[in-house]
């Protein structure tokens, strides 16, 4: 076993051979979007993403499926297979199998595998003083999806927010092994605080992030500003306010945005300093444009986050 329940990371690794490592992982969670494809679309590449973020290449998967069948019609459950099915198709992934419940509340995810050499394996705890951080997708998903629950975004909205989230992570996570890369993780329900406070805890490092180059979603601080801020935000903020200092320019707001919880949200890869300029041209070269150094790994043992 080469990453399992000994440190929280983001899939499970165990070596089968000396160049091959099996990776898993699992994830699903209730509708975030009314469209029943979309939604399947959705949760597939939340799913994938773990074995992206690991430096892994997908390969099976299985479907898991909670419907309430007695309240809803099995077309709606057809189309979220087939968003589903459509993605995994995107990623060179095999649907291999998966299990159904009877449930009043519906749920869809996916049980991943994917590959990777033993000696390849990027994990959140690898962190080294120096690196910086780049981040490839915007923040304040949550606050936005909030916001279309409440009937306050337009169509244009809606579409940018669906398609950032079913963008895969594969192009990422290929172009980042060309890179001097030393940890990665994906950024989703715990926020970006949540997840940087994952890689720096028991690192020995601290972090430092720069507010002013943090890509987020123009509406979602108007909408932040406005009260569409998600419970699990407050939940993210509760459990990690203590590991962060924020600086005097770092409005409460804004605050909210960094503990957002993000649905399949970007990659937070960490990357030695004199690769990052070339790593952050080719994301943007390969139309990853939100893709932007965010901050820096300072030497610190006492494991904090500062936001400035």
């Amino acid at each position: 076993m080469l990453v399992g329940l000994d440190r929280a990371d983001d899939a499970g690794v165990y070596k089968i051979t000396d160049d091959i490592a099996m990776i898993q992982t699992v994830d699903f969670f209730t509708p975030v979007v009314d469209d029943p494809y979309w939604f399947g679309q959705i949760a597939a590449a939340n799913a994938l993403s773990d074995i992206y973020a690991m430096g892994g290449i997908p390969k099976t998967a299985m479907n898991l499926v909670a419907f309430p069948r007695k309240q809803m019609d099995l077309s709606v459950l057809r189309h979220i297979i087939q968003g589903g099915l459509d993605k995994l198709k995107e990623a060179g992934v095999v649907l291999v199998g998966g299990h159904s419940v009877e449930d009043n509340e519906l749920k869809y995810g996916l049980s991943v595998t994917g590959f990777i050499h033993p000696e390849q394996v990027l994990t959140k705890k690898s962190l080294q003083t120096g690196n910086l951080l780049i981040l490839t997708k915007p923040l304040g998903i949550g606050i936005i999806n909030t916001a279309i629950k409440g009937g306050m975004a337009g169509r244009e909205l809606i579409d940018t927010a669906t398609r950032l989230m079913t963008e895969l992570n594969r192009t990422a996570a290929e172009i980042m092994m060309d890179y001097p890369v030393h940890a990665c993780t994906d950024i989703t329900g715990f926020g970006l605080l949540g997840h940087v406070a994952e890689m720096v805890a028991d690192s020995g490092t601290s972090v430092q992030l720069f507010s002013d180059r943090i890509p987020v979603l123009p509406e979602a601080r108007n909408f932040a500003s406005m009260g569409f801020v998600p419970g699990g935000a407050y939940e993210n903020r509760k459990f990690r306010q203590a590991m962060v200092d924020f600086g005097p320019a770092v409005d409460r707001i804004f605050q909210d945005i960094l503990f957002d919880p993000q649905t399949s949200g970007g990659l937070l890869i960490c990357v030695e300093e004199s690769g990052a300029p070339g790593l952050l041209d080719t994301l943007k070269k390969n139309s990853l444009n939100y893709s932007a150094i965010i901050g820096e790994v300072v030497s610190d043992p006492c494991e904090k986050i500062t936001v400035i």
